[in-house]
């Protein structure tokens, strides 16, 4: 017979004899001020219950102010957590509950998978629930999902409590404009910013534009409402806040199912309260202000709600620092003897140390384009023949196979879910066993939706450069050169333009294709 040695395993402890180094998350809600005294009482009890274990090495403590749990991305010091942990500065994490930690199911067991992944635990002290320890996810799941059930129970409290305030006028406002303070009952006016609102208000009505109002509130040092730099949007903002005349609306946006918050364009009741608070301007200056503001956007063409300043412009939006990545702004610059037109980038604009990138000037760029298109034209059948020719060649049979075989997956997967309720419903299988198994099948069809999402939009992204390269050809075949700019044409070809310097750009083309081009 055989003789057979067993080699025991190494537990984790006996691999590393070394101090684990265990850091702390915590996080509250608000920034109220018995919410900030509970942070500070879980940041001092996890400093003192870490330090006084002898196996335990203190790593850090990791804790948000006044941020929701539902999502991760909205919490810095969680995603600063979780990038120590990649760079191996952690070894385990204390939290106080699933809760502190997440409120979104699926946020939670992303971590933690993301976490184990690191060999590194999580301990839940109010569920005494150790990542590390437990044989499935299926408990900390069915937990999650009570936190998640919390979270929203308490969202629908919160949102009829606010309603019936602002219904009954009673609704406090959280953040007062700049100009007024809170007093702890009510706004009142700030005196040394309300002479500043009157001042920009004024300013508009004797025709000065938002950006030239925010550059000499810059150049005078005088700090915007939380204490940095003036911007056109936010003299813009100012402008249509009705705040400022005493009156109030309420619920101009608002928060769907899945906590984002969207500009209320009318999905939801609003509530108007006049005289709310002491007015810093009139009715009658606010809405002069508003027509002429109104008045500005017909002559400009531009159309409030419909992207602005996207359209205003064959360029505008379209030309991209190849430096910071920001847009360009089109200005006007002056030299002795004559005016022209010039694009600038916005980051340049604001501050010079934080992009380098200068200004290219509008003809140029135009001169540009028409030496493209030549090109294109004269040498359509070394370019654009061969790269149609590759689109139409690029095979689309396996994506569609591949999608019709998902698409059966998921009518299996649903028979799957059917029979299993059916077996709990007549008790050969336990709620438990149900749950586990029901969770797999859902997570294996969503694997299955994403799969036929992302190639299903490959196949419509192919199939649109196509048609725009055989447009492209089919207009090189037959066009003769270019010997002006023409705008129909930059529009139906041309998807952005990357500033590389001010001597070269990279047209991005509807096609595909991405032509660079000096000036």
């Amino acid at each position: 017979m055989k003789k057979v040695t067993k080699i025991k395993g190494n537990s984790h402890q006996q691999l590393s004899k070394k101090k684990l180094r265990v850091a702390a998350y915590c996080r509250v809600s608000t920034d109220s001020d018995a919410q900030l005294e509970s942070l500070e009482a879980q940041k001092s009890h996890y400093e003192n219950y870490i330090s006084s274990r002898e196996d335990w090495l203190f790593a850090g403590l990791y804790y948000d102010e006044g941020v929701s749990g539902t999502k991760k991305e909205k919490r810095p010091a969680l995603l600063q957590m979780i990038a120590d942990c990649r760079a191996g500065k952690i070894d385990f994490i204390i939290t106080k509950s699933i809760s502190r930690f997440a409120r979104n199911t699926t946020d939670c067991l992303e971590m933690v998978r993301k976490l184990l992944e690191l060999n590194i635990p999580v301990y839940f002290e109010k569920e005494n629930l150790n990542t590390g320890s437990m044989e499935s996810e299926l408990f900390l799941a069915i937990l999650s999902s009570i936190a998640e059930g919390e979270s929203t129970s308490i969202s629908e409290n919160n949102k009829w409590s606010i309603q019936k305030r602002f219904q009954n006028g009673t609704f406090k406002l959280s953040y007062p404009p700049y100009g007024y303070e809170w007093d702890g009952k009510q706004m009142i006016i700030n005196p040394d910013q309300a002479r500043i609102v009157r001042w920009i208000f004024t300013q508009v009505l004797s025709g000065k534009g938002t950006q030239v109002i925010a550059n000499e509130l810059n150049s005078n040092n005088i700090p915007s409402k939380k204490g940095g730099r003036w911007t056109a949007t936010t003299i813009r903002g100012m402008l249509a806040n009705e705040k400022y005349t005493g009156d109030v609306i309420f619920q101009k946006t608002y928060t769907d199912s899945s906590f984002n918050r969207h500009t209320n364009n009318g999905e939801r009741d609003r509530y108007a309260l006049s005289d709310h608070h002491e007015a810093i301007i009139t009715r009658e200056e606010f809405e002069a202000v508003s027509a002429l503001v109104a008045q500005r956007g017909i002559e400009k063409g531009i159309e409030k709600g419909c992207g602005k300043y996207q359209n205003r412009y064959c360029f505008s939006g379209k030309i991209l620092c190849g430096e910071c990545g920001d847009v360009f702004k089109r200005r006007i610059h002056t030299c002795s003897t004559h005016k022209y037109i010039a694009w600038c980038c916005c980051t340049h604009i604001d501050d010079k140390s934080r992009c380098s990138m200068k200004y290219i000037r509008d003809d140029d760029l135009k001169a540009a384009f028409v030496t493209m298109i030549n090109k294109l034209v004269f040498g359509h059948r070394m370019i654009l023949i061969p790269y149609v020719n590759a689109l139409k060649d690029n095979n689309k049979d396996v994506s569609l196979h591949r999608i019709q075989e998902l698409q059966s997956l998921l009518l299996e997967n649903a028979g799957q879910r059917e029979t299993l309720t059916k077996l709990m419903a007549q008790g050969y299988i336990d709620q438990i066993l149900y749950n586990e198994e029901n969770n797999a099948l859902l997570s294996q069809a969503e694997q299955y939706r994403t799969e036929i999402n992302v190639l299903s939009e490959r196949l419509s992204g192919d199939t649109s450069e196509l048609k725009a390269a055989m447009v492209l050809l089919k207009y090189a075949e037959k066009a003769v050169m270019l010997d002006a700019f023409d705008e129909n044409l930059f529009d139906q070809t041309v998807n952005r333009i990357l500033v590389l310097s001010r001597h070269a750009v990279a047209f991005e083309l509807k096609c595909g294709l991405t032509l660079k081009e000096r000036m």
